[in-house]
């Protein structure tokens, strides 16, 4: 053993001789079967520094740091020693993942559509809770035909959300900020400035704007100047999934997991350690509107964690308008990716397709959710089909207990069906529920 690890340090230092070195700190994510003793022992042979766990009690997932490229120094043959000797099963690059987004060109008619009304003990604009998506899906008949409202929690990783918009509030739990390592997942934080700027009511005198091209919000003038900048495209896209879980389950807990800034990008390390959050803090549910082009040794044993857990995962599937995978909606069967249609039940032509990246379908365009402000916004995209889904499932959570990912998975299969590349087609939840309500207790399949 002690020749081995001699051994080690030489073919470390060998490699390590080109290169140049670098202030810069890279990050890598380092999966191991030794716990952190096994991480520790690397850094010290590779000159890194364990920044911390991702994965909570498990203690197999770690963040460490280097101002070389720990990668190229493990690619000559070393990580066979690492793996026999430490026990290092991967090590990949803490990479920057964007929020897909996409451009909103109009504003729709239910941002106009003020009317308060009672929603399930709240008081919401009559625009939000009767919008096109809510009646295609058959919200509504879900909701009264099996009297089920959501329930469980519903973990949502994304920019946050705003923690005190009237509708939320009575559902939010606190939630954790992954980008700042502390409690809470404030979307605030990011802009300070418009904090106490921005009117709490959803006043009248406001006026439905374009905010980055990418969503149509209910906001004053001076806020919108604010945010037409590039730092904050994505503010509002967790209030806003938030708001769609809260559509179709509002009586179901949301747990709001800030791992994506303002700016909408996010570090794959916080999505990981936000995952595996999730299930150690009782999620039942967790909706993950993003997706990245390569698959991650790290992401997917997170999945899985989450999956032996009994927790349903849904996560968009994308806007590329491709059928090539992106994760983790193309995680093999352990993840629902969810495609965007139109109103007029279409895919949506921005939208990702093939039975790769897609298990099902749910309305993405033009769809009206809560907003920072306590105010309302309308925006496209698979990041708002897949919370339909993801609500879907604390609503047949609510209808019988005892739901996991493949039984979800199974209900939720009963949908419309369109087009061949949109898999089973779009999201019924009537449907849905009742598959699931008249199922036997088996462990349900997988496509």
């Amino acid at each position: 053993m002690k020749r081995s690890l001699q051994i080690l340090a030489i073919l470390i230092a060998a490699t390590t001789l080109g290169a140049t070195s670098s202030a810069a700190q890279n990050r890598y994510i380092v999966r191991t079967s030794g716990g952190l003793n096994s991480v520790l022992n690397l850094c010290l042979l590779a000159n890194c520094q364990v920044q911390g766990s991702l994965d909570g009690q498990v203690g197999q997932t770690f963040l460490v740091t280097s101002t070389g490229n720990l990668i190229s120094q493990l690619l000559n043959g070393t990580i066979n020693f690492l793996e026999s000797l430490l026990g290092i099963r991967s090590i990949e690059p803490d990479q920057l993942l964007p929020i897909p987004q996409k451009p909103v060109n109009n504003i729709p008619s239910g941002l106009n559509d003020r009317s308060p009304v009672n929603y399930y003990g709240s008081v919401v604009w009559h625009g939000y809770s009767a919008q096109p998506a809510a009646q295609i899906i058959r919200l509504t008949d879900a909701q009264r035909g099996f009297n089920i409202s959501g329930t469980g929690i519903v973990a949502i990783i994304d920019t946050g959300v705003d923690t005190s918009h009237p509708v939320l509030v009575p559902i939010l739990l606190p939630g954790y900020d992954f980008t700042r390592n502390q409690p809470g997942a404030s979307e605030w934080l990011d802009v300070p400035q418009l904090q106490n700027g921005m009117s709490d009511d959803g006043s009248q005198d406001q006026s439905p704007v374009i905010v980055q091209q990418s969503s149509a919000a209910i906001l004053d003038q001076s806020s919108a100047a604010i945010l037409d900048g590039g730092p904050y495209s994505a503010f509002g896209h967790g209030t806003m999934t938030s708001g769609l879980v809260h559509l179709v389950a509002p009586k179901a807990k949301i747990l709001p997991l800030k791992a994506f800034s303002s700016n909408g990008t996010g570090n794959l390390s916080n999505i990981i350690a936000a995952l595996y959050y999730a299930v150690q803090h009782n999620a039942n549910v967790v909706n993950m509107s993003f997706d990245v082009s390569t698959p991650s040794s790290a992401l997917n044993q997170a999945v899985s964690y989450a999956n032996q857990n009994g927790v349903v995962l849904v996560a968009a599937a994308g806007n590329e308008n491709t059928s090539a995978p992106v994760y983790p909606a193309a995680s093999n069967g352990k993840v629902m990716g969810i495609a965007s249609t139109t109103d007029w039940d279409a895919r949506s032509n921005f939208s990702n397709y093939g039975n790769t990246d897609v298990w099902i379908a749910a309305p993405g365009e033009y769809v009206i959710s809560t907003f920072p402000g306590g105010t309302y916004a309308s925006a496209s995209g698979t990041s708002f089909s897949s919370p339909l889904v993801a609500g879907t499932a604390a609503l047949m959570l609510n209808a019988k207990p005892q739901l996991n990912h493949s039984k979800a998975a199974s209900a939720l299969s009963n949908a419309i069906q369109l087009t061949p590349d949109l898999h089973f087609g779009r999201l019924d939840a009537y449907k849905a529920v009742s598959a699931w309500v008249n199922s036997s207790t088996g462990s349900g399949w997988y496509w």
